[in-house]
């Protein structure tokens, strides 16, 4: 088709997106069955918009391959290695806290670790909107695994605080660049496989449960935290915690170059207006796997050219703002991104809150839970698979129709909601491993909905920053959550209900989300 022909199209896209009708079928060969884009009907540049639309054609016409499979493993990994190193600093920090003399700030690694992720969440967030999805998705884990490393030699508790933060800063832009550069390659009709990928975020806790129960038992690694002496000798245990953690790390980071040896995504290109670059991926993608693909570099230039998806200068505040701007382009996308920012303000506090208080209540209770570490590491284990599998039902939930994203959420934040409720009846120990493995299913199917549907609903040129700042929110309040810890009154039943609450209240903001991805594209 030439480019006469495809302008026609495009004034048949404008001409049957206008008002409330459907998005309509933009190759005429009839080889593509399109869908409605979710964005398509915002007043967004209708360049923008039949582009994106020819371009989710066209990978819906590749459809599921080879490589999404990869993206699926490798990416997921990048889930694994963000819960991963969230927890192995705070099961690392008595032991640690104890060799170096118990000098400083008991709860400071915990800090640190959330500043850095923190940190990276922006960093990265706004970087892969800047410089590219490529760049950051293949240098973050690799800062992550060599800080990890270097952090197991720390030689002083300040030291260690150092680097746990640069081991969050290098992997606090998984979140936001693993969901990213998985969705942009994704048919409109695998979408719900994002929900599901955030199993992998039960597989990192997994592992580092293992890990913890390996290193963490045998007493010729780990010295008594109740005793006087705590050389660095008798108390290996954490140290090899994390450099077996750093080094699981550096595999999968020459993992992720080796074997997906990622190049642009087609959205960041199409954003950028490289149009032959996204072209000729595509069809490289389509010619690898033996797949149609009937992109041109002709039909997406009869679009038009895109505006307003970078500021005059890449590195400067007005890109930053034309990228926060873009949000808010219209009335309901701001309302989206405000009340997804919230939900990850609101889960931030109410996940971490939760343990926080736990332990001291539960002893106030009367609970004793086993004092043998390998008992302590082996339930602690536990509950951490059964966060595998809340994933895998949500994925299930959010491909029906009649649920979709928003009341997959709602479901999962309020059984979550009366587990917690349920808490307060636990009296034996039993009892409080079986809530810990059930609370950990069910945060998840909540969990992994809400990292799916973030990057679906956000505008894709400035998708990861948005997706950055919605984890920043969720890490500035893991940071308040850690300085409670350290200042309240932990005997009070009252935490459990306000994180109940919390609970109820992401129900409700979900709720209220005006996008619904079911049956729908990223945009």
């Amino acid at each position: 088709m030439g480019v006469d022909g495809d302008s026609q199209v495009l004034g048949q896209y404008a001409k049957e997106t206008d008002g409330d009708k459907k998005l309509p079928e933009m190759v005429p060969d009839g080889s593509v069955h399109s869908g409605e884009d979710i964005l398509a009907l915002q007043d967004l540049d209708p360049a923008l918009n039949a582009k994106m639309h020819l371009v989710n054609n066209a990978i819906d016409e590749i459809g599921w391959t080879n490589y999404h499979w990869k993206l699926f493993v490798l990416n997921g990994f990048g889930y694994a290695v963000d819960s991963l190193i969230t927890l192995v600093q705070s099961n690392i920090a008595a032991p640690a806290y104890k060799e170096f003399g118990s000098v400083g700030y008991a709860n400071g690694q915990n800090i640190a670790s959330y500043a850095g992720l923190l940190v990276g969440a922006l960093f990265w967030g706004f970087g892969a909107d800047i410089i590219g999805r490529r760049w950051a998705f293949n240098f973050s884990l690799f800062i992550c695994s060599a800080s990890a490393i270097v952090a197991g030699a720390a030689p002083s508790w300040a030291s260690l605080g150092f680097f746990v933060a640069l081991v969050g800063f290098g992997g606090g832009g998984n979140l936001v660049l693993d969901t990213t550069v998985f969705l942009e390659y994704l048919p409109g009709s695998k979408q719900w496989v994002l929900t599901l990928m955030a199993c992998w975020w039960g597989f990192g806790q997994a592992i580092t449960g293992f890990l913890c129960w390996g290193f963490l038992v045998p007493k010729k690694w780990n010295c008594d935290l109740d005793g006087d002496d705590c050389p660095r000798s008798s108390n290996m245990g954490w140290r090899y915690v994390y450099f077996t953690s750093g080094a699981l790390v550096l595999v999968l980071s020459l993992l992720r170059i080796t074997i997906i040896r990622l190049k642009e995504t087609p959205k960041y290109l199409l954003a950028e207006g490289n149009d032959a670059a996204l072209v000729e991926n595509l069809q490289s993608l389509a010619k690898r796997y033996n797949r149609p693909c009937s992109l041109t570099v002709e039909k997406l230039e009869a679009c038009g050219r895109i505006q307003g998806t970078h500021g005059d200068t890449r590195f400067s505040f007005t890109e930053f703002k034309v990228h926060v701007s873009g949000l808010f382009a219209t009335k309901k996308i701001g309302l989206s991104t405000t009340l997804i920012w919230l939900s990850w303000t609101l889960i931030g506090l109410a996940y971490p809150l939760f343990y926080v208080f736990l332990s001291t209540y539960l002893k106030v209770r009367g609970v004793s839970g086993p004092t043998d570490p390998f008992f302590v590491w082996r339930n602690y284990t536990l509950a951490n698979i059964s966060g595998i599998f809340g994933p895998v039902l949500a994925g299930f939930l959010c491909n029906i129709k009649l649920l979709g994203r928003r009341y997959t959420m709602v479901i999962g934040a309020l059984v979550t909601m009366a587990f917690f409720f349920g808490y307060t009846a636990v009296n034996t120990s039993d009892q409080n491993t079986a809530f810990s493995c059930v609370i950990a299913f069910c945060v998840n199917i909540y969990y992994s909905c809400l990292y799916a549907y973030t990057p679906e609903v956000l505008p894709s040129a400035h998708r990861a920053t948005g997706n950055g700042i919605a984890v920043a929110f969720n890490r500035v309040m893991g940071i308040i959550s850690a300085v409670i810890a350290t200042v309240a009154d932990t005997r009070t039943t009252v935490p459990i209900y306000i994180t109940a609450a919390l609970y109820a209240a992401m129900a409700i903001v979900a709720f209220f989300f005006p996008f619904e991805p079911y049956g729908r594209r990223s945009s």
